[in-house]
Formats: C-alpha cells, structure tokens, sequence
C-alpha cells in the first residue's frame, strides 16, 4: 500500500504522487474522455481514478511478474492509457512507453531490447502485426488488448503453457477470481519509472532509464515555474509515449490538481479545442505550425485581410515586447499593413486576435511549446496577437524539461532559465550542458553510449550549441547537424528549415549542401497551394512534369529568398527539388516524433540531389 504523503514536497515516487492528489482533492475532475459509444464527454474524479487504478494493480500483482518486470504499452492518450501506467507503477513495475503510430519492426525491437514481460494494445491487429515481424520475444508472458473482445485468457502467467493473449475486460475479471496476490512491493526513488525509448533519427532507438527521482524533481520544478492550479484543464494530445507530453501534461497536472481532457485524434483539434476550452496548452512547435499556415492561407488571397493581419500582429508584438522589456519592432515592419497601422489596439484586438483565440478555446492562460525549435515567424505572430505563448527545453535524457520562459519573464528568442536546482553550463564546441536530478540513469543495456554523453561527474552532453546570456539558454544548433559547405560556410539546417516552413506552400523541407558548393533544398508541397501556384503559372497541377518547369523552380526559389531574407546569403537555397508526396513514419522518413530521418531522405533523394548541384549556377 502506497504511502499517502502529507504534501507535495515529501513525494518521492510517482504512485505516492497520486495516492497525495486523490487524498488532497477527491470530488475535483481528474480526467475527461470523449466516449464514442454514448457520444458525450465522460469524467472521473481523482477518488474515482486511484480506485479504477487499484483495479488494474490487482490484475497486474496477480500475473507475477519479476520484480521490476518491463510493461510495454502501445495505447492512443486515453484513460486506459493512464491506468495501464499508473498500475505497471504502483506495483513497483516499469512502464515501456511505445509511440501508437511506429512501424510494427520498430515496436518488435523495443520489445526485445527491454525484454518486456507484458504488452498492452489497444488492438488485436497491431499484435498480429508486430508478431509478423518474427522478431522472438522469449520474456514476453501476456498480450492485454483493450479495445477488443478477443480470445479468453487462458494461460497464466507464469505456468509455462505459453503467451496468453486476452481482452482487457477478462484480464481484470480473471484477476478478480484469482484469489490474493502477494502485495506488491513499492517502488523507491532510485527505481526505474519509465524506459523511454529515443526516436533514432540515426541507427536503432536507445532505451533512456529514467527513474522516480528525475521524473518527480522535474515535476515540481515545472510546477514551480509554470503554476498551474486545480481551476486548470489541460487539452492532452501531444502522444503519452513523447516524455514532454508525460511530464508536462500527465504527472504535472496530477501535482497540480488540474483536469486533464484526452482530444479525440488530432485530425478532431480543432473541435476539442473549442469544445473543451482548455486553459493550458502543452505542445510541439508544429501544431502551432499549422494554425499558422492555415490562418496565412485564408487570409492571403485577400489583400485588406492580410493587411488587418500585418497591422494587428505588428501592434501587438510591439505591446508585448514593451511588457517584456524586450527591444520595439523596427518601425519597417509596420509598413506591410499600409494606413490599418493606424488603427487602435481595441479595434484590432476585436477582429484580429479575438477570433484567433477563439480557436484554442477562447480561455488558454499558458500555452508551453517544447520538442523542437519554435520559429520567430510563429512566436511573434501569436505573442502578437495574445496568445500567452511560452517556450522551454529539454530532450527525454533530462525527464525533459530542462529550462522554461515564465509569463513574466518571457524571451520567446530564449529557452528560459534552468529549473530550480538544474545546472547548465557551456563546454567544448559551445555545447549546452546540464547536471542534476532531472538526468537519467543511462541508456538500458548500453554502457558505452551512456559514457559518451553522460560524465563521471553527472554532466549530461546535450548535442546542442547554446549560449547562456543574463542566465538565459540560447539554443544555437545541432553540434552534429552543422552542414558544412565546400566553401567553408557552416549553416545549422533546423534554422533554416523553420524559416522555410513559415510559407504555407511549403509542407515539409530539409536542405542539404555538405561538402557542397552550395545549400539547396527538397520540399514537399501543400496540395491545394501548389494548385493554385500551378495555375498562376498557367501549368496543369496534375501533370508530374509541372514540378520540374523552371517556371515553377523560379517562383518556389524567390518565396525562398523572401523567407530566409534574415539569413546571410550563403545559408540561401539556390536550387529546390519538389514532391508532393509526404514524408511520414510509414514510408520511414520521420521518426515518431516527427523529426525527420535525414539519412533515410538523403538516401532516397540522392540522385535528385545530385541532379540539383549538376545545374549551372544551382539554378
């Protein structure tokens, strides 16, 4: 039985983080989740969940497992999800988090590699899927599917009659009629909370070991420096197999008391976000991506829009940095919004940034993005139009978060300043390093890869460039995704490749130019743009040889230089290739993550890359 702690500074594991919401705040809304089968939204109160965890840790003592036995679970964010992690915790278990939509080879591995003794899916198919691979899985000793009635469980665990493979429903039955099963024993603050496997943009994924000690430090150190509170309700759809989501927007709300609400699917945002009014966002840079490119899509065809938007968003970034202390806008950049420059805060407010907000709900206090780069071209436009947008770092190796900007302190240029009780400091080849309880273990069954990041001493090597001004983090690159150029130039592509994106024509890009006279770039094209682009040219959009017509070269290579106007010329692209195929985790070319896999590009597009460096000029 897990200690319930007196407050928030004893907790020392993650099961006695729960068992303190439930005493502290019983009768408050914990969880709501969208129920398909009475089409209305469904509640549990944070009693109603320590109760429907129990259930689940009954189930899972009475299967016998080893002492610290692996669970995999392979389930979409949903309070299944949560019950599956919090019992594999509460019975001194480590949870697998697997990421929903990976490739069945690559879950196949994962399984193997941390010698899972339970998997947890939430359909028969991906099982069978994943057992096609024929990949053996010699400690596996239970398949639960919780969304299918599926064959009955009839092995036990652990009676040598084999896998047994079984419908969530008579796997908590079974466990009801199994008799007592030996109290599990609790875990401690040095065990393993999770093993979260790295997305492998190069070479097989690494397990990192992260224990109830980093992860709880991280917590409270984010609650510190974010604040949310029992009135909160937080909109999860970032995936739970993603630790910035585990940690941000799973384990922080549980210290907090706040409500979390599970989106449907991210193709359903859009209405969940109007639907749930979420008061706190916590995402990747790409969601706030799309809005983005959707709003500049809408709006571009029509020039005094556009101009309203250029006029808000400029008056508003310059009302924000005055808050912030930060420097005023060059006084340039108001001239795209012509005479509506003119118009009054009130007045823009009410038909600019009003009907934005509208769309994440019309009440978010804090909006975190985090996972990946945030472009200036995005912060500023939702900074500028009121969206209290805030920016952090991290990476899984440090239970994420690092550092965070706060509401009143907050340099969207900057990733904030350290947690408390995070050290970073600048080492060899300028590359941010970090030291404290936020950092794993190591990575699982690999030594000599922990060794080459983590030092004797506890200092954690980042693999990125930073600089630290006025106790600030300035995120500079990737020490390993520097392309240098024939020429000598160095350009850091995830830079560019954000600037490239702030055009709605463009859907995905990585630029290339090692060893290379120059940087060009291969880009996926947004269909219905490049429909009209296209016709603009007087070009038929269904004719494949349209993308090669130096016409449309051209057009694509001037919004380029438009885009990157900021950049010294060298950084520029001079040549493009184009696609209109995507680049997703199915056909290999991005990670679960959704960063993109460059080597797996570099191979596939290799001679198209070739064909752009054998032109005159690049042109």
């Amino acid at each position: 039985m897990t200690p319930t702690p007196p407050d928030i500074a004893s907790v020392q594991t993650l099961p006695q983080l729960l068992a303190y919401r439930a005493a502290k705040t019983p009768h408050s809304e914990a969880y709501r989740a969208f129920d398909p089968h009475t089409n209305t939204w469904v509640s549990l109160t944070w009693a109603d969940t320590a109760q429907r965890v129990n259930t689940w840790a009954q189930a899972l003592a009475a299967m016998q497992l080893p002492a610290a036995a692996r669970v995999a679970i392979l389930l979409p964010n949903g309070l299944n999800a949560m019950c599956a992690d919090q019992s594999t915790l509460a019975t001194g278990c480590v949870p697998v988090p697997l990421h929903a939509i990976d490739n069945p080879g690559s879950i196949a591995y994962i399984l193997a590699d941390c010698e899972a003794s339970m998997l947890i899916v939430s359909q028969a198919e991906q099982w069978e899927k994943i057992q096609a691979v024929g990949t053996p899985f010699p400690a596996l000793r239970a398949v639960v599917i919780t969304d299918e009635d599926t064959s009955t469980f009839k092995a036990s665990a652990g009676s040598g009659e084999g896998l047994a493979v079984g419908s969530l429903a008579q796997w908590l039955a079974g466990a009801a009629h199994a008799g007592s099963a030996p109290a599990p024993t609790d875990p401690q603050a040095d065990d393993l909370a999770a093993i979260v496997y790295t997305s492998g943009t190069t070479g097989k994924p690494k397990g990192v070991m992260l224990t109830h000690h980093n992860v709880v430090s991280d917590v409270k150190a984010v609650l510190d420096r974010i604040a949310p509170t029992v009135d909160d309700v937080f909109l999860s759809f970032l995936p739970l197999s993603h630790t910035f989501e585990r940690t941000g927007g799973y384990y922080l709300p549980i210290a907090a008391g706040s409500c979390v609400a599970y989106a449907r699917s991210v193709q359903q945002l859009a209405e969940d976000l109007r639907t749930v009014r979420p008061t706190v966002l916590v995402s990747v840079p790409r969601i706030y991506e799309r809005i983005h490119a959707k709003l500049i899509e809408k709006l571009s065809p029509t020039p005094w829009k556009m101009q309203l938007y250029e006029a808000a968003q400029h008056k508003g970034w310059a009302r924000f940095c005055a808050a912030q202390g930060l420097p005023a806008p060059a006084p340039e950049n108001a001239q795209a919004a012509g005479w509506m420059a003119a118009l009054p805060w009130p007045v823009l407010r009410a038909l600019v940034s009003q009907p934005l907000l509208a769309q994440f709900g019309g009440r978010v206090r804090v909006a975190v993005s985090g996972g990946a780069p945030l472009s200036p071209t995005i912060a500023k436009c939702f900074l500028g139009l009121g969206l209290p947008l805030i920016q952090g770092y991290g990476m899984t190796e440090t239970a994420p978060v690092v550092s965070v900007n706060s509401l009143a302190d907050n340099d969207p240029a900057c990733v904030g300043k350290p947690l408390p009780g995070v050290e970073v400091r600048i080492g060899d080849n300028r590359e941010l390093q970090v030291r404290g309880p936020i950092v794993m273990k190591g990575y699982w069954k690999r030594p000599e890869d922990t060794a080459k990041i983590l030092s004797a001493d506890g200092w954690l090597g980042t693999g990125d460039q930073a600089e630290i001004l006025n106790g600030r983090i300035y995120i500079k690159g990737r020490i390993k995704e520097i392309i240098v150029t024939s020429t000598g130039e160095k350009i850091p592509p995830g830079d560019l490749e954000l600037a490239l994106l702030a055009d709605p024509l463009l859907e995905q890009a990585f630029v290339v130019g090692e060893n290379r006279p120059f940087i060009a770039c291969v880009a996926v094209l947004k269909r219905d743009e490049w429909q009209r682009l296209a016709a603009d040219l007087g070009l038929s959009p269904q004719d494949a040889d349209s993308l090669n017509h130096p016409s449309v070269h051209r057009a694509v290579l001037a919004r380029i230089e438009k885009n990157t106007a900021s950049f010294a010329r060298y950084a520029v692209p001079r040549a493009v290739h184009l696609t209109l195929t995507p680049w997703t985790i199915e056909n290999t070319f991005m990670t679960p993550t959704l960063k993109l896999k460059r080597n797996n590009l570099m191979a596939f597009f290799a001679q198209a890359i070739d064909g752009m460096y054998q032109k005159p000029g690049g042109r």
